[in-house]
């Protein structure tokens, strides 16, 4: 919330840009979108009930014009890495200036990706040593459903609950948490809250 308001007031200077609304979570923001529909979003990559990288393949897979620039205090090359391959236009840091969100914005604007300098670097090394764990990420391993299902099981929601919010049955989400389980070789609901935070499916930021 206080993130939310200090992006606000700092853009509300702007002459050529104006804040149109505000989500709490990845499935309001998929909501508000197609309401609203924005020319840019900013993306906080770690919200409850649906990420943002998966906000953002999701809400790109409907909406293709719309640009999306991550924000997240994280500069691991993992979180970028998956958040371009969603199909965002740009990655910030929460600590960067008025000055780089607002080149950012204006940078996606015109058909270009915009990434914080000191992110872009650690990604640059990243790349060149082949240090990304392609093989095990939650992006190469699990299904879009299962990856939303794992995101709400570390969030602490119960299947009768993780149920109700994707519109499934309390049968098929216990079918997906031993898939989940049986594809990444887990079996506790702690190993799999430990895998999503790493993996940025969820975060204990909140």
């Amino acid at each position: 919330m206080i993130v939310r308001q200090g992006l606000r007031a700092l853009l509300a200077g702007e002459p050529d840009m104006e804040v149109v609304g505000e989500a709490d979570n990845g499935r309001e923001t998929l909501e508000l979108v197609q309401e609203l529909a924005p020319d840019v979003i900013i993306m906080d990559i770690s919200m409850p009930d649906l990420n943002g990288i998966e906000a953002t393949r999701q809400l790109l897979a409907e909406s293709s014009g719309v640009k999306v620039i991550g924000l997240s205090m994280h500069s691991d090359s993992l979180f970028v890495l998956n958040m371009l391959r969603s199909g965002a236009s740009g990655y910030l840091l929460k600590d960067c200036a008025l000055e780089e969100l607002v080149k950012a914005i204006r940078t996606v604007m015109h058909q270009q990706t915009y990434i914080s300098p000191g992110v872009s670097d650690l990604l640059i090394q990243d790349l060149a040593c082949r240090c990304t764990a392609e093989s095990s990420s939650a992006y190469s391993v699990l299904s879009a459903r299962e990856r939303e299902v794992l995101q709400l099981l570390a969030e602490g929601k119960g299947t009768q609950q993780i149920a109700a919010s994707l519109g499934l049955s309390s049968k098929t989400i216990e079918a997906h948490r031993k898939q989940i389980c049986n594809k990444l070789g887990l079996s506790s609901v702690a190993e799999l809250t430990k895998y999503a935070i790493r993996q940025g499916l969820a975060s204990l930021d909140e």
